[in-house]
C-alpha cells in the first residue's frame, strides 16, 4: 500500500519516496512507490501528472498518468521512459505539476459549495460528479431546475467563496461522520472516514484534493443546464479555468458584435433580427422555386405529349446539371399532380441524384427501377412504387443512369 501523502496536505508538490515496484511494458513503465503525493483517478477528479528525479543523477521521467491498484492500495505512476536507475530501492523526488494539481483543487472544492448550495437552497442532493478537462458537472436528483434556482445557487456559491472560509481535513468513523450531519457518506464500510470541513457550511466525505480556504477556488460559473437520465446536470468551471472561459467567450461575442456592427448588449436581438430575415427570404426563395417548377412542369408535360411512352402514358426524363436534389424531387411531384405521367429525373449539382416517379395508378415500380439502377451506381436509395429517389457517384453517371432508366420505361 503507498502511502498518500495528499490525504493529509493537498498544497504538497514535492516529496521524496523509494521506489518499491516496476513494471516495464512495450510502451511504458508503471512505478509503485512507498509514499506519493500524486492524485490516481477516482471519485470523479482526474489524476495529476508531474516528474520522477534520481537523488543521485537529477535525471527525471515524465508521470503522464496515475491509477489506483484497488486491492493493494498501492498508486501506479505510469511513464513513457525507462532508465536504468527506475529500479526498486531507488530513491526518488515526486514533482507534482503546480499548475494542474491547483485546478483540480478549485475544480473539486468548488463542486463541494455548489453542491451544498443546491441542498441548502432547494433540499437537491447531488448524485454523482465529473471532472473533465474543459468543464466540470454535477448531477441533482430532481426533474426541473429553473432559471431563478440556477442563479440563487451560483450566488450563494460565490458568497461562501468571497467569505473565504478555512477548508480543513477531518477524519472520523462512519458512526460519528452520521452524527456530526456529513453531507454524503459513502456506502462502502471503513475505519476512518476522510472528510473535507468547509467551515459553517458543509461537511462531506471524500478523498480529492482541495483547497485550505474557500477564496482559493476564486469563482464559480455555471455553464449549462440539460436533462439527463437520472435528473438534471449542471456544468460550471472555477477558479483559473472560469476566468479563461470567460475571456473566450467575451472574445467570442466581441467578434460575433463586429460583424452585426452592434453593441454586445444589443447582439440578441440582431442576431433575432438576421434569423428572421433569413427565414423570410428562404421562404420567397421557396416560393419562387415552386413557380419555377411549376412552369418547367407545364413545359415538360407538352414536350412529353408528343412523345409517348410504350404503354401510352406520358414520359418525362430529364437532366439538370445546375440543380440539386431538392429541386428535381419538388418538380416530380408538380409533374405527377398534373398528369398522369411517368416522371424520370437526375441532377448535377453538388450531389448528383435520381428520382423516379409516377402518378399513382400507373403500372411500373420506381422504386424496384431505382434499386436496379442503384444496384449498377453502387450508391444508395429507395422509396416506394410511385416515388423513389438515390445518388450518383457523379453528375456524369446520373445521366446515364437515366437514360438506361428511360429505356427501361419504353
Amino acid at each position: 500500500m503507498t502511502e498518500r501523502l495528499y490525504y493529509t496536505d493537498s498544497s504538497l508538490l514535492q516529496f521524496e519516496a523509494t521506489i518499491s515496484h516496476v513494471d516495464k511494458l512495450d510502451s511504458r513503465v508503471v512505478v509503485s512507490l512507498d509514499r506519493s503525493a500524486f492524485y490516481p483517478t477516482s471519485g470523479g477528479q482526474n489524476f495529476d501528472t508531474g516528474w520522477l528525479e534520481s537523488l543521485a543523477s537529477d535525471d527525471k521521467v515524465r508521470i503522464k498518468q496515475v491509477d489506483e491498484d484497488e486491492p493493494t492500495g498501492a498508486i501506479l505512476h505510469v511513464a513513457d521512459d525507462a532508465p536504468d536507475w527506475l529500479r526498486v530501492g531507488e530513491p526518488v523526488r515526486g514533482i507534482v505539476d503546480a499548475g494542474r494539481r491547483l485546478d483540480h483543487m478549485q475544480q473539486h472544492s468548488g463542486q463541494h459549495v455548489l453542491s451544498a448550495a443546491f441542498e441548502k437552497l432547494f433540499s437537491l442532493p447531488t448524485v454523482s460528479f465529473h471532472m473533465g478537462d474543459d468543464y466540470c458537472s454535477i448531477d441533482l436528483a430532481t426533474e426541473k431546475l429553473e432559471p431563478q434556482q440556477i442563479q440563487s445557487a451560483e450566488r450563494l456559491a460565490n458568497e461562501i467563496i468571497a467569505d473565504d472560509r478555512a477548508v480543513e481535513i477531518r477524519l472520523a468513523t462512519p458512526e460519528d461522520a452520521r452524527n456530526m450531519g456529513v453531507r454524503k457518506i459513502p456506502p462502502a464500510v471503513r475505519e476512518k472516514l476522510r472528510l473535507i470541513d468547509i467551515r459553517d457550511f458543509d461537511l462531506n466525505a471524500c478523498g480529492g484534493t482541495h483547497v485550505r480556504s474557500t477564496g482559493q477556488i476564486g469563482v464559480i460559473l455555471l455553464r449549462k443546464i440539460e436533462k439527463v437520465k437520472h435528473g438534471i446536470r449542471v456544468e460550471f468551471v472555477c477558479g483559473l479555468r472560469a476566468v479563461n472561459i470567460a475571456r473566450r467567450d467575451f472574445q467570442t461575442l466581441t467578434d460575433a458584435a463586429a460583424v452585426f456592427s452592434t453593441h454586445l448588449s444589443d447582439l440578441p436581438q440582431q442576431a433575432r433580427k438576421a434569423t428572421d430575415e433569413i427565414k423570410a427570404a428562404q421562404k420567397a426563395q421557396h416560393r419562387l422555386l415552386e413557380e419555377v417548377a411549376e412552369l418547367q412542369a407545364a413545359n415538360l408535360l407538352r414536350t412529353a405529349s408528343e412523345k409517348p411512352a410504350a404503354s401510352g402514358n406520358k414520359l418525362v426524363a430529364e437532366f439538370f446539371a445546375n440543380r440539386d436534389l431538392a429541386f428535381i424531387k419538388m418538380l416530380a411531384q408538380k409533374l405527377i399532380r398534373l398528369d398522369k405521367v411517368t416522371v424520370l429525373l437526375a441532377c448535377g449539382g453538388p450531389q448528383p441524384s435520381l428520382v423516379f416517379a409516377q402518378t399513382p395508378g400507373l403500372p411500373n415500380d420506381m422504386g424496384a427501377l431505382m434499386k436496379e439502377i442503384l444496384q449498377k451506381l453502387g450508391t444508395r436509395g429507395g422509396g416506394t412504387p410511385d416515388m423513389s429517389q438515390g445518388g450518383a457517384p457523379d453528375a456524369h453517371r446520373a445521366e446515364q443512369a437515366l437514360r438506361e432508366a428511360a429505356g427501361a420505361i419504353g
